[in-house]
């Protein structure tokens, strides 16, 4: 058996997405020649394909120590250290890679998505049309030039170089996929669902174009377009907070501001709900982004009747309670939002204690209580960002 075979084995096993069979194959070819330098590079790349970060850097840095004159250890090691996030290094390795063979395509593709990663769209685009000029036709770098364009609030050459890459490999799922969201990020909502359904055609595992597929059907509803754009102008609103002491009067902004909020999930809960049950959206929103919609809609039914019966009966603490009942949507809402798992505990753990506090109000006759958990459950958008923000360096 020559030494060769098993690299080019390993490399067509990370072409086809398998990447614990590549790890394998290189780990027994290293077992046999531990100093193979092609053998640690690709095993740095099969395993940071596992999320394996920490061994992967390590054969990274094995393979540069071992070949530190050749470009394609300083290559492979780029790609590990981006897809691990760490861009001062991947930076500095796609540029030694480049040293040491400028004419190398992907290594520009490379420094192109370090550079769209820090946000720096006009060295992104730099870096892409660099690697065009040595391969025209490389349809990963016509995308990342379209997404460059596109970030830059250059809409018409991004709308061009979206449609080229999609034209230069009509059976690409990121050509659409970057067409869609080229659309997306230009307001064509109709256009980025049609480029998005495309790539679940072709790639029905496509996970991020369904995600992105549910925002643009989302975003071509009118109202629910005007309410985001809306609550998307106050992200850090909660530090208004600190200026209340020397102007209270910008507590009533507080209140227009969670009012908004409150109004926009009630519509995203709509949006999701009609679209759960529309027959060529219905597999999208499957399990729980359904059951949290059809919940918050439940929650401002109960509540408004809650708030009616108090109203007709008399009873401040049972007509309190259904108002804090539907403010409950805001917190609900903002844990069904949130991506990290302990995050998302500690917003639905809120959630739970604004509703016994409600329901405490009824049973004991407190309607004070009822009237803090509704306030809370409204302000709950600030709480939200807080804990986003404390809780991101938990390696959640």
């Amino acid at each position: 058996m020559k030494v060769g075979d098993p690299v080019e084995r390993a490399r067509t096993l990370l072409q086809m997405r398998r990447p614990a069979d590549a790890e394998r194959e290189l780990r027994g070819l290293l077992a046999q020649e531990p100093q193979h330098i092609s053998g640690h590079a690709l095993l740095g790349l099969a395993l940071i394909e596992q999320r394996k970060v920490a061994e992967a850097v390590s054969e990274a840095e094995e393979a540069v120590r071992l070949a530190p004159d050749q470009w394609f250890t300083h290559y492979a090691a780029a790609q590990v250290f981006l897809r691990a996030r760490d861009l001062d290094r991947a930076m500095a390795a796609v540029r030694a890679a480049l040293d040491l063979e400028p004419q190398y395509a992907p290594a520009w593709e490379v420094l192109s998505r370090v550079h769209m990663l820090k946000g720096e769209w006009l060295l992104m685009a730099g870096a892409a049309r660099q690697g065009l000029s040595i391969d025209p036709e490389d349809t990963d770098l016509v995308s990342l030039l379209a997404l460059a364009h596109a970030n830059a609030g250059e809409a018409e050459p991004a709308r061009a170089a979206a449609a080229h890459a999609v034209r230069l490999d009509p059976e690409s799922p990121a050509a659409h996929f970057v067409y869609g969201r080229v659309a997306l990020r230009l307001g064509d909502a109709r256009q980025a669902a049609d480029s998005f359904r495309e790539v679940l055609r072709l790639d029905p595992g496509y996970g991020a174009a369904g995600d992105l597929l549910v925002v643009a059907l989302k975003q071509r509803n009118p109202i629910y377009r005007w309410l985001s754009r809306l609550r998307g102008r106050f992200p850090g609103g909660w530090r208004l907070i600190f200026l209340l002491p020397v102007a209270p009067p910008l507590i009533a902004v507080f209140i227009v501001l969670a009012l908004l909020h409150w109004v926009a999930w009630v519509a995203e809960a709509w949006t999701t709900l009609r679209l759960a049950v529309g027959t060529s959206t219905r597999l999208l929103f499957e399990g729980a982004p359904a059951r949290v919609a059809a919940a918050c809609l439940l929650l401002v039914a109960a509540g408004a009747a809650l708030l009616g019966t108090g109203i007709a009966v008399g009873q401040d603490a049972l007509s309190t309670a259904g108002v804090a009942v539907m403010a409950l949507v805001t917190p609900a809402q903002e844990a069904a939002h949130t991506g990290a798992p302990r995050r998302r505990a500690v917003l639905y753990g809120w959630t739970g204690l604004l509703a016994l506090a409600a329901a405490a109000g009824v049973v004991f006759g407190w309607p004070a209580v009822a009237l803090l958990a509704a306030y809370a459950a409204l302000a709950s958008v600030w709480l939200a960002t807080a804990v986003r923000g404390r809780l991101a360096t938990d390696g959640l």
